[in-house]
């Protein structure tokens, strides 16, 4: 008998290292359709990644239906999900002042708004009272910035810098053009995020590629797939990072001089394949795009171009699945959220079209020790999915308030929603 149940057990065993034995609830399974794959891990993991064109590539894009009355996105326990703002045009970003407004740039990659909508909670209850046309005329807005007495603006074609005074609600003036950006190209890469260093020194400037895989030769790709550094007057350029696909997210990690930034990675290459990532960023690094990806991994539509390239491609820190369009990027350094929360990333994650089951639609949190990710990400906000057809919203930025909430925009939905801990 004993025998027997040792022979059973190693059998179970081996059924269940193989995946045989696993017995998923519905609920389970149905988060696993929606949330896309599983394959994330830190640095530390070992990411094992499918071979190109494995599965094929497929074109899925849910209809963006809108959210019920009463219907909000879904938090942890121990945190609540209001509007913070709505009727809203496609409000794809959000910077706060020094002194506490919050601008929003509202923007898409047709029919664009164009314009940047300033919200000012007075009373400080988490409900904003003013709401107003701040700028407009706009060319694809999306990172803003306020650096002594200048508010600046990243177009897609260009950033711009405006004479401001704190306490403005409209700004008028055409402003100066300080740094010329190319536009155009694949249509999804028109975003261009600003972040500035601790002192204010100098402004880093997140720059799409022009296509998915340099599509149409180099030369379209002149100072794209980039982080520019510039001077707060625009001079000085140069390029600070290379071979990074889409980044549009960047922060500081708290406690370092680290820049990270959230990378949206390439398509095509089947459902696997190539997961985005957020990373810490080396001076003069490259990341692999168009000719490698997470790491050496030579991508087979530029085989045998650059093997020098491909050689010196920095392995990124976090994976965060293929397809899940990981966009937004904000470091909780507050202390409103409980202490696993604190100094950790939040990555906004605007979901799939190039996957066969829909992955991201979701917010991500990923822990972090000492300025470097200490963990898996992990599920956030969620509910953004009604099922494989349909999703009520697509949450791109998020933004750390002052007083300790968090605030996710949500551009199809027109919302953006603040979460806070109770």
């Amino acid at each position: 008998m004993k025998t027997n149940s040792l022979i059973v057990a190693c059998a179970c065993l081996m059924m269940t290292l193989a995946g045989c034995s696993s017995k998923e609830t519905k609920e389970e399974k149905k988060e696993a359709a929606q949330s896309g794959p599983d394959s994330v891990a830190t640095a530390t993991d070992s990411l094992a990644l499918p071979a190109p064109f494995t599965s094929e590539s497929v074109e899925n894009r849910p209809e963006e239906a809108g959210w019920p009355d009463g219907k909000t996105p879904t938090a942890p326990a121990g945190f609540t999900v209001s509007k913070y703002a709505d009727k809203l045009k496609n409000p794809r970003w959000t910077y706060v002042a020094p002194n506490g407004d919050v601008f929003v740039a509202e923007s898409n990659t047709k029919k664009s708004a164009d314009r940047i909508t300033i919200l000012r909670d007075v009373n400080k209850d988490g409900k904003p009272e003013i709401k107003e046309i701040f700028m407009e005329n706009l060319q694809q807005p999306l990172g803003m910035l306020v650096l002594k007495d200048y508010f600046y603006v990243a177009n897609t074609n260009g950033v711009y810098r405006f004479p401001y005074k704190a306490g403005e609600t409209k700004i008028t003036s055409k402003g100066d053009k300080i740094v010329d950006l190319p536009a155009g190209g694949y249509n999804n890469h028109w975003t261009r995020n600003l972040l500035a260093n601790a002192d204010g020194s100098k402004i880093y400037i997140s720059v799409g590629s022009a296509t998915n895989v340099a599509d149409h030769g180099m030369d379209e790709e002149k100072r794209r797939a980039n982080i520019l550094e510039v001077n707060p007057d625009g001079t000085g350029e140069r390029i600070y990072a290379s071979g990074l696909r889409n980044p549009v997210g960047m922060d500081w990690a708290p406690g370092s001089n680290t820049l990270w930034t959230a990378v949206n990675e390439r398509d095509k290459l089947g459902d696997e394949l190539v997961p985005d990532y957020i990373t810490s960023v080396k001076e003069g690094g490259f990341y692999g795009w168009p000719y490698a990806y997470f790491g050496k991994n030579e991508d087979p539509r530029r085989k045998g171009e650059r093997p020098d390239l491909v050689a010196k491609t920095l392995v990124p820190d976090v994976s965060l699945g293929a397809h899940t369009a990981s966009l937004g990027l904000a470091f909780y350094d507050q202390t409103q959220f409980p202490a696993k929360y604190q100094n950790g990333a939040f990555i906004g994650q605007h979901g799939s079209w190039n996957r066969s089951k829909l992955s991201g639609y979701k917010v991500v949190f990923v822990p972090f020790k000492n300025g470097k990710s200490a963990g898996k990400p992990e599920d956030f906000l969620t509910g953004f999915v009604e099922s494989e057809k349909k999703v009520y919203g697509r949450p791109v930025g998020v933004t750390v308030m002052e007083d300790g909430s968090m605030l996710v925009n949500d551009d199809s939905g027109g919302i953006i929603w603040r979460v806070s801990a109770k």
